[in-house]
C-alpha cells in the first residue's frame, strides 16, 4: 500500500526523517559526486534526497506517483515535480542521465514495470540508485516511518530484480543503523550508529542502497539443438506366401483349395 505524501513530507520534516536523509544523501552524494552537464531525475519521494544536484546539474525533477500524490518542489520557486500514472514516465526515451529511486520499489505492486521504464529513459551509459528498505532490518518491521510501508528487499532480491530488468548492479551500500524510534537520546547517538555499523558491516541496516547501470544490449539466450532425427526408411509392401511340396503357391490367409 503506498503511503500518502502528506506523510512522507511530515516524517522528513521531523528529527527521525532529518537523520534518515543526513544518512542516505552521505551516501547518494559520495557515488555522484559530480553531475555537471547531466540531467538528474528523482521517482517516488526523492525530493529531500535532490537539493545537492541543484547548482550543478542541467535538469533536476521530481516524479511522484498518482497513488501517493504530489508536493510542490522546491519551495519558493517554479515546481520542477510532476505526476506520473502508473509507472508510466512522461519522458522522451534516452533523456536522463541519473534515475535516483526512493519510497517507489516498496510500495509498488509492479516493480519490474517501473525498472523497465527506468531503463528507457536512461541513456546509454546512464547510471540509477535504488533506496530499497531492507527485509531484515528493524525499520521494515515499524510502520511509524515511510520504511516499514510495502515489500522490503534483500540484497539478493534486489541484485536479481535489476538483472532481469537489464540492468548491471555496480555497487551496494547500506544506511540507517540507528533504530527508528523518536527518542532523543537514540537520536543524538546516531552518528555513532551509523560509524559502527559501517565499520563492522553489521547486518540489520535499515535501507539497502545500490547503483546500477544500464545494459545496453539484451544477452542472448542459446537454445539447445534439437535432436537429429533420422529418415526411417520407406518401407515397399511385399508379397508374403508360401509354397507346399504337394500344390501350387499359396497366400497367407487364403483358405485351401
Amino acid at each position: 500500500m503506498p503511503i500518502d505524501v502528506v506523510d512522507l513530507r511530515t516524517f522528513y520534516s521531523a528529527p527521525l526523517g532529518r537523520i534518515a536523509q543526513r544518512a542516505i544523501s552521505r551516501i547518494v552524494r559520495h557515488w555522484w559526486n559530480d553531475t555537471h552537464g547531466l540531467a538528474v531525475a528523482g521517482l517516488g519521494y526523492a525530493t529531500p534526497y535532490l537539493d545537492p544536484f541543484r547548482d550543478e546539474a542541467v535538469r533536476v525533477i521530481g516524479l511522484m506517483p498518482a497513488e501517493q500524490g504530489i508536493v510542490h518542489w522546491p519551495p519558493g520557486g517554479t515546481s520542477a515535480t510532476a505526476m506520473v500514472e502508473g509507472g508510466q514516465l512522461p519522458l522522451p526515451d534516452g533523456s536522463i542521465d541519473r534515475v535516483l529511486l526512493v519510497h517507489m520499489l516498496e510500495p509498488t505492486e509492479h516493480p519490474r514495470e517501473v525498472l523497465s521504464e527506468v531503463w528507457r529513459v536512461l541513456s546509454p551509459g546512464g547510471r540509477m540508485i535504488a533506496v530499497a528498505c531492507n527485509r531484515r532490518g528493524m525499520w521494515a518491521r515499524v510502520d511509524t516511518t515511510p520504511f516499514g510501508y510495502g515489500q522490503p528487499f534483500s540484497k539478493r532480491q534486489l541484485a536479481a530484480l535489476l538483472r532481469e530488468t537489464l540492468f548491471s548492479p555496480e555497487r551496494f551500500g547500506e544506511a540507517l543503523y540507528v533504530p527508528p524510534f523518536e527518542r532523543r537520546s537514540l537520536l543524538k547517538l546516531a552518528p555513532f550508529f551509523e560509524r559502527t555499523g559501517k565499520r563492522m558491516a553489521l547486518p540489520g541496516a535499515g535501507v539497502h542502497l545500490v547503483e546500477a547501470t544500464k545494459q545496453l544490449y539484451r544477452p542472448v539466450m542459446l537454445r539447445a539443438r534439437a535432436p537429429v532425427r533420422h529418415a526411417l526408411p520407406r518401407l515397399e509392401p511385399r508379397l508374403q506366401g508360401s509354397f507346399r511340396r504337394d500344390g501350387p503357391f499359396r497366400r497367407d490367409g487364403d483358405p485351401d483349395r
